[in-house]
């Protein structure tokens, strides 16, 4: 670990782990977090999540979507493989579009407490609709709350061209 301060890695139980498991239910318990060790700065972290399925509540049918999370940390960082097998657990989950990205984000939210983190879900067309579900939260009383309400009102005001599914 040249030009790195050591810091205790113990708690992490998943990375490098070659027993992995993999739950089909939902399950938050598999999210795990360690120390930014850049608190003193603000900056974006972002997983992009081509992957996503989930199942309609009603129908039982598969529901596939990019989920995208960005997030300004404060204190704790989820870890990658544990976000990984997180969202994988929403396999066999039935809940709408709009709900799973809000169960995302209260999730990382109750994990890591971050300063700002944004959720948003890009579903494939399903009956003809797309639904792109988005959801974001600032730290109370902070300047990253005010961005979150600027952050939401601006959302979306020049859509991407869609030409990924």
């Amino acid at each position: 670990m040249a030009h790195q301060q050591e810091r205790d890695l113990s708690s992490l139980t998943l990375l490098g782990n070659q027993g992995t498991t993999y739950n089909y239910s939902y399950d938050p318990s598999v999210l795990e977090s360690f120390d930014n060790k850049h608190p003193y700065r603000d900056y974006f972290v972002k997983f992009n999540c081509p992957e996503f399925t989930s199942l309609c509540p009603i129908t039982g049918q598969p529901d596939f979507a990019t989920i995208y999370i960005s997030y300004i940390p404060d204190i704790k960082m989820v870890e990658s493989k544990s976000l990984k097998l997180y969202l994988f657990s929403f396999r066999n989950h039935g809940d709408f579009h709009e709900d799973c990205v809000n169960v995302i984000m209260n999730d990382l939210i109750k994990l890591m407490d971050p300063r700002y983190i944004e959720v948003w879900g890009k579903f494939t067309p399903r009956g003809g609709i797309s639904i792109d579900p988005y959801c974001n939260y600032g730290k109370p009383g902070t300047k990253y709350e005010e961005m979150a309400s600027h952050r939401m009102m601006n959302h979306d005001m020049y859509p991407e061209k869609v030409d990924n599914r």
